[in-house]
C-alpha cells in the first residue's frame, strides 16, 4: 500500500515538472507566477492578475492550455460589452423559423479576462456568476462550462479613466490575487532573443482528463487539525485585529476577509504541497500563500489609505503575529 502511494506521489510530481517545463520552454521567468496559475488550476479556484501589459500574462495561459490539450479563449473587456457576448444569445433562425442557442466564449477550460476592470457591472456580475455555479441559463435552459474551467482575469493598474472598478463581493470569488512584476535584466535578455528567434512550438504533455484526476487527488492531500486553525486564526485577525493583539490595525480594516479566504487557503495548501511532491501539507505550504489569498479581500479605511497603508503591509504584520503551528512529525502524520 505505501510502496503504490509512493509511486503514484512520483509520478503525480514528475507530470507536474513535465507541465512546468513545457511552459517554461515558452514562458521566461515569472515562475511564482506561473506557480500560482498550477496551485489555482489544481485547487479548482480562479486568479485575478494585477500587472502592466507585455507580461506574458496571456501568453502563459495559452501556453498551458496547449500544454493540457484544453481550449483557451481570450476575452478583451470593454465599456461597450454586454453580457450576452460572454455567456450567449439565443439567435432566430429565419429559414426554419426557430431559436438556437449560441453559446458564448465562456464554455471553454482556460479562459483569459483581460482587463475585467473596463466592463460595467453587469458583464463583471455575468463571468463572476459563472465562475461560482459552472454554468450558464440561456432562455430558460441551463447549460454547463467544460471541467476543469479556469478564470483569469487581469487587471491594468496603471490606467483608470474609463474603468469599472470591481465590487469587494465579487473579487472575494477570487481564490488568488496575484501581482506580477517586471522582469530581471538577465529575463528580459533571454525574452528578446526567445521573441525574435525561431518560433517554440510546445508539446501536449498531459490531458485534461489527468488535469481532472490531479485536481481529485488534491483533494486528498491531507492537512492537519493545526494547519486549519493557522488559516482559521489568520483570516479571523483580519476581522478582529484587537483579539490577535493587533489593536492598531483595527481602525485600518473596515471589512475583514470572509470564510473563503479559510477555504482558499486550506486548498491551496494542498495544492502546493502536491507539486512539491507530497501527501500531506506543511505550514510554509499555507504561508506562502497567504498574502495572495488574503490582500484582495481586505477593504482598507480612508485612514489606511490617507496614511499610504497597502493591504500586503496589513497581511504581513498579521503573519508575524499569528505564528505557524510546528512541522507534523512523522510518526503523527502516519497515525493520521
Amino acid at each position: 500500500m505505501t510502496d503504490h502511494r509512493f509511486t503514484q506521489d512520483t509520478a503525480t510530481a514528475e507530470l507536474m515538472e513535465r507541465i512546468l517545463y513545457e511552459v517554461k520552454r515558452v514562458v521566461v521567468g515569472q515562475d511564482r507566477f506561473l506557480e500560482r496559475v498550477m496551485v489555482a488550476l489544481l485547487a479548482g479556484g480562479h486568479l485575478l492578475v494585477e500587472g502592466v501589459p507585455g507580461l506574458a500574462k496571456t501568453l502563459t495561459v495559452k501556453t498551458l492550455a496547449g500544454v493540457l490539450q484544453g481550449q483557451f479563449k481570450r476575452i478583451q473587456f470593454t465599456p461597450d460589452l454586454v453580457p450576452a457576448d460572454l455567456i450567449g444569445t439565443r439567435i432566430y433562425n429565419q429559414r426554419d423559423g426557430d431559436f438556437s442557442t449560441a453559446l458564448g466564449p465562456v464554455f471553454t477550460h482556460l479562459l483569459l479576462a483581460d482587463e475585467i476592470n473596463r466592463a460595467p457591472a453587469k458583464v463583471q456580475s455575468a463571468l463572476l456568476e459563472v465562475m461560482q455555479e459552472r454554468q450558464v441559463t440561456i432562455a430558460g435552459q441551463t447549460h454547463f462550462v467544460p471541467e476543469p474551467f479556469l478564470v483569469m482575469a487581469t487587471q491594468n493598474p496603471i490606467e483608470t479613466e474609463g474603468t469599472y472598478p470591481l465590487p469587494e463581493a465579487q473579487v472575494d470569488r477570487f481564490m488568488m490575487k496575484v501581482v506580477v512584476g517586471y522582469p530581471s535584466d538577465e529575463e528580459e535578455f533571454v525574452i528578446a532573443q526567445r521573441v525574435t528567434g525561431p518560433r517554440i512550438d510546445v508539446k501536449p504533455v498531459a490531458s485534461m482528463d489527468q488535469l481532472a484526476a490531479l485536481q481529485r487527488q488534491c483533494r486528498q492531500v491531507y492537512v492537519d487539525p493545526s494547519l486549519v486553525q493557522y488559516a482559521v486564526k489568520l483570516v479571523s485577525a483580519t476581522r478582529a485585529p484587537a483579539a490577535a493583539d493587533l489593536g492598531d490595525l483595527a481602525p485600518m480594516i473596515t471589512f475583514g476577509a470572509s470564510p473563503r479566504a479559510t477555504i482558499g487557503l486550506i486548498e491551496g495548501a494542498k495544492a502546493l504541497a502536491m507539486m512539491r511532491g507530497r501527501t500531506y501539507a506543511l505550514p510554509e505550504d499555507m504561508s506562502d500563500l497567504v498574502p495572495d489569498v488574503l490582500r484582495h479581500r481586505l477593504v482598507l479605511s480612508y485612514e489606511a489609505l490617507s496614511e499610504g497603508m497597502s493591504a500586503d503591509q496589513i497581511v504581513l504584520r498579521i503573519m508575524a503575529q499569528v505564528p505557524p503551528p510546528p512541522k507534523p512529525l512523522a510518526h503523527d502524520r502516519i497515525a493520521a
